[in-house]
């Protein structure tokens, strides 16, 4: 599958991050976005952020990590470890959204990396 197409007429990745830019941009409070209607409003919050995506993150990571183990184990489907990925993929999107950059920053980083091996990527990365 291509991650800039889709067979499912969902559309293209990059067009998905536009639009999911779109909308948390509209949920930031700074923008009129109501943390008591709007789960996106709430962890963006001035009073929550960043604290509340960051603590979604971690818990996301680690149900990721476990569904993952269930998936090995055979215990749960694949669609099980999608939706946990699904869920950690939102927020991290939600943290992008807090400094401005988009699911499309991540795209384009990647797009940048690809032919380029990881042990070879890994060791250009500048130390600290």
């Amino acid at each position: 599958m291509s991650m800039t197409s889709s067979s499912d007429g969902m559309g293209s990745a990059d067009a998905l991050f536009a639009h999911l830019q779109q909308v948390f941009e509209s949920r930031k409070p700074a923008n009129g976005g109501d943390p008591a209607s709007s789960y996106v409003a709430r962890l963006l919050a001035a009073d929550k952020a960043p604290d509340a995506f960051l603590k979604k993150i971690g818990e996301e990571a680690a149900e990721v990590v476990m569904a993952a183990k269930d998936v090995q184990a055979g215990r749960k489907s694949t669609d099980a470890l999608v939706y946990e990925v699904a869920d950690l993929w939102f927020h991290t999107l939600v943290a992008l959204a807090h400094v401005d950059r988009s699911g499309l920053d991540v795209v384009t980083e990647l797009r940048r990396r690809e032919g380029i091996g990881g042990l070879v990527e890994k060791a250009s990365r500048p130390a600290g």
